[in-house]
């Protein structure tokens, strides 16, 4: 899931309560909510917050340029012309680092693309949506501890838990109630693990929520773990850690 396009084909949970396509339960550790937002589906028109321009306060200081002797002019050469390297000596230097082109996702894009946008470039995609016959019939989400600070503050209760080398996390994995019982989310799961394996993983990790109701939980539970190739890696009444190698 990397651009509009496929974020538009991820399908709504089966509780019309929640909705994983507004949820930032696990990107917000402290307010994060499950809940349906449907102003999260639409392109976000709010600018971000920050310091007001002067035209748009009449109390602050007009602010005048500031003379700097070193800065260079508009009609200046280019530091390259100067060297005797142009544009071309440039753009065919076999010793200059490329960067991949960052994916098309757009300032006023839905609000959860924009969180599933963050690490493209470094880290890839970070969820997947299944789809059979062009219908998407299941979703899961997942990416790096660092993406997630819900799972740290989790994991941070388990000191017994590996800390090197650190899993990557699956957050959700939901199928719709029309497509259930038909192994649609196993399968999804291990294309996510084969992929966070060929991205160098060396484990994953999950955490269910034990005795939550079916479509209000983002994780399953312990037993489908089990049977996505999983194992209890920390026993605990409500929040069980399960751990799967990748290597």
């Amino acid at each position: 899931m990397t651009d509009e396009a496929t974020f538009g084909l991820m399908p709504p949970c089966a509780d019309p309560g929640f909705d994983h396509r507004t949820c930032d339960y696990w990107e917000d550790a402290n307010r994060g909510s499950k809940a349906a937002r449907a102003a999260w589906l639409t392109p976000s028109t709010t600018a971000p917050r920050g310091r007001p321009s002067p035209s748009e306060n009449p109390f602050a200081p007009a602010e005048r340029p500031v003379f700097n002797p070193f800065a260079r002019r508009d009609d200046d050469p280019p530091l390259a012309t100067l060297f005797g390297a142009g544009p071309a000596d440039a753009a065919d230097n076999p010793f200059a680092p490329q960067r991949e082109a960052r994916p098309p996702i757009k300032p006023d894009a839905p609000r959860k693309l924009q969180l599933l946008g963050r690490g493209l470039v470094v880290f890839g995609s970070y969820a997947k949506t299944m789809l059979v016959d062009e219908a998407p019939v299941a979703y899961a989400q997942f990416g790096p501890l660092s993406a997630y600070p819900r799972a740290l503050r989790l994991r941070d209760l388990y000191p017994q838990l590996p800390e090197s080398p650190l899993p990557a996390v699956i957050t959700c994995v939901a199928t719709t109630a029309e497509a259930r019982r038909r192994g649609h989310a196993l399968r999804l799961i291990q294309a996510v693990c084969d992929d966070l394996g060929t991205r160098g993983f060396a484990a994953v990790e999950a955490y269910p929520e034990v005795g939550a109701r079916p479509d209000s939980t983002s994780t399953a539970t312990p037993e489908f773990w089990t049977k996505a190739g999983f194992e209890l890696a920390v026993a605990d009444e409500r929040f069980p850690v399960m751990r799967r190698d990748l290597t």
